[in-house]
């Protein structure tokens, strides 16, 4: 094989290698950021800790929705102040407007990110879609905590304030919902 073949293999194999690492790389982000809540990733959880610390820090909530979806969304409550280790329980609204069912998904994070690891949901609306017939209003519940561990954190000991971020992105609905959201034949909209 000549000098310019074994080159020109060579730059193959290398760009073969550096597409499979990009395609790795989104999956492997996403299992870092959910393991050392980088980024203001939460983690889930089963249940809330057995201890309940006489501290406590305030939640701030903030809901938005991403351009092009039509839905109302917002928290309906503010601010809540909770001890650290406490379970607590706040909700969102949600309000579809128009006159067809749109389906969503919400992202989420909270600030500051050295918060990210020691802010637990339980139970959320966020690990599931949902699916908003017309002129619908919801609410939907988040069940979280603050980990304990956060006092003992070199950043997170600092933080006296966590804001939990949702933004709300319309997604395709399903061939079963959307057969459930078409009007019967013969019927015109």
């Amino acid at each position: 094989m000549n000098p310019t073949a074994k080159t020109g293999l060579k730059l193959v194999g290398v760009a073969v290698m550096m597409a499979s690492l990009s395609f790795a790389a989104v999956p492997f982000y996403d299992w870092f950021c959910r393991v050392t809540g980088f980024g203001g990733t939460t983690s889930v959880a089963e249940a809330a800790p057995d201890t309940i610390l006489d501290q406590t820090i305030q939640i701030r909530f903030d809901g938005s929705t991403s351009g092009g979806m039509a839905w109302n969304f917002k928290p309906v409550q503010r601010t809540m102040t909770v001890r650290i280790g406490e379970n607590a329980l706040a909700f969102y609204e949600a309000h579809n407007p128009t006159d067809r069912v749109i389906a969503g998904t919400a992202s989420y994070n909270v600030t500051p990110d050295a918060a990210g690891g020691y802010f637990a949901k339980i139970a959320c609306f966020c690990f599931t879609e949902q699916v908003l017939q017309p002129g619908e209003t919801v609410q939907m519940p988040v069940s979280f905590f603050v980990d304990p561990e956060i006092v003992k954190d070199r950043e997170g000991k600092f933080v006296k304030e966590i804001t939990l971020s949702y933004t709300f992105y319309e997604t395709s609905l399903s061939e079963e919902q959307a057969a459930l959201a078409a009007p019967p034949a013969g019927i015109v909209n």
